[in-house]
């Protein structure tokens, strides 16, 4: 039974060779696919493990910072750091924007971070060149991922930044790169209004009788004053003391200061959860369909290489040949082919990987899965085959 399925893959040995790359191919995409949803995974808990919090406190009824806005005072922090149980609070803002470089510009996270050093809540954990940040004002740290170098100049809204430091893996849930300045800069360029918007708004303000009354002086001065500011942060990052549970240091957080506030557990359903469900069920739905496209290309294969060797089955059937040895010939030549497919797959998928602009995270799980999963559809994909051989007649090897 071996030597008739092999001695027939010898004797198609072009269409199985090439069906099993262009199967494999498929399988490829299959795989990277799997892993562009792990990245994202892993992308949302690199995020998380690189602010270096265990607490997330955002605006109340937001899921800020991440997944939604979110706006606080900046001075909060110092309440929370003297609450019970907290070792760190530092502010952080986030703003997901287009970063120049000379004539070009570079989608990134821009990060602010609060004044400190390695360690501090929101810092980059680790550099692999250069230095940390040490001025108040335009110095940055840029992600490898960005294609800056220490030394360069980038621009974010008016200001140029000297990057003096390179990290890596610091990615948003989106796999952006992360560019970390310091927290004023970073305020200025999400929160503070331009000239002319400052003036419209002004304008605006005067109109309004409310805030423009003849005896209280210094009033319209003062409304647009906290109409204008950058006195907000997007979150309050906290460390807690060592023994101390995170719930039990954020329910007083909760209660008097009257905030949102999510532990690590929280924050990463929230991420996985909702921010990247929509792309979860997309990628879901590729995987789908390129398995009924596999299966059907091997059912084609399959069928057509049956049908092409009618009269060789027809006289196995004459001299005797069960039909579960026939039906088991057939079988093989399927999962052959589905091994074939898998291999160049796996080695299309590993090479191609490093090229795809997101990142692709390809675990041997998925792979193990995989193989089961192709295995699966050669055998379901046979069946077809396998029922034309055994309705054939033995009288067709005589009538041929």
């Amino acid at each position: 039974m071996i030597s008739l399925a092999g001695r027939d893959i010898l004797h198609a040995w072009g269409k199985f060779v090439f069906t099993g790359i262009g199967l494999g191919l498929l399988i490829g995409v299959t795989l990277t696919m799997a892993g562009v949803y792990r990245g994202m995974v892993d992308d949302g808990k690199a995020l998380l493990d690189n602010s270096g919090a265990d607490l997330w406190v955002v605006q109340k009824n937001t899921l800020g910072p991440y997944a939604e806005s979110s706006s606080v005072y900046d001075d909060l922090w110092r309440g929370i750091r003297a609450m019970p149980g907290v070792a760190e609070a530092a502010n952080v803002t986030y703003l997901t924007m287009q970063v120049g470089r000379g004539e070009q510009d570079v989608r990134a996270m821009v990060v602010g971070i609060a004044t400190g050093g390695p360690g501090t809540p929101g810092w980059p954990p680790y550099l692999v060149a250069g230095r940390q940040i040490t001025r108040g004002h335009y110095e940055a740290v840029a992600d490898l991922a960005t294609g800056f170098k220490p030394g360069d100049v980038l621009q974010i809204r008016r200001n140029r930044y000297t990057v003096v430091g390179l990290t890596r893996r610091m990615v948003s849930s989106n796999g952006d790169p992360m560019v970390f300045i310091p927290l004023k800069d970073a305020q200025e360029a999400q929160f503070l209004k331009d000239n002319d918007a400052i003036l419209m708004q002004r304008g605006r303000t005067a109109a309004n009788p409310a805030f423009n009354r003849p005896g209280v002086p210094g009033l319209l001065d003062a409304v647009t004053a906290s109409q204008t500011g950058n006195s907000y942060v997007n979150a309050i990052l906290v460390r807690t003391k060592p023994g101390h549970a995170a719930g039990e240091v954020a329910a007083p957080i909760r209660r008097w200061k009257r905030l949102q506030v999510y532990d690590r557990t929280q924050m990463e359903g929230i991420l996985v959860g909702k921010l990247i469900a929509t792309s979860a069920r997309q990628i879901g739905m590729f995987l789908v369909i390129l398995a009924v496209v596999s299966a059907a290309i091997v059912a084609f294969i399959i069928y057509t290489l049956t049908m092409d060797k009618i009269r060789e089955i027809a006289v196995l059937k004459l001299i005797g040949t069960k039909n579960r040895t026939i039906a088991a010939m057939i079988l093989q030549q399927a999962l052959v082919l589905g091994l074939i497919g898998f291999v160049v797959g796996k080695i299309s998928a590993t090479y191609a990987a490093p090229l795809f602009p997101k990142y692709v995270l390809l675990i041997p799980r998925d792979a193990g899965t995989g193989l089961l999963g192709v295995l699966a559809i050669c055998v379901l994909a046979s069946i077809v085959a396998i029922r034309a051989a055994l309705k054939v007649d033995p009288a067709e090897a005589i009538g041929g």
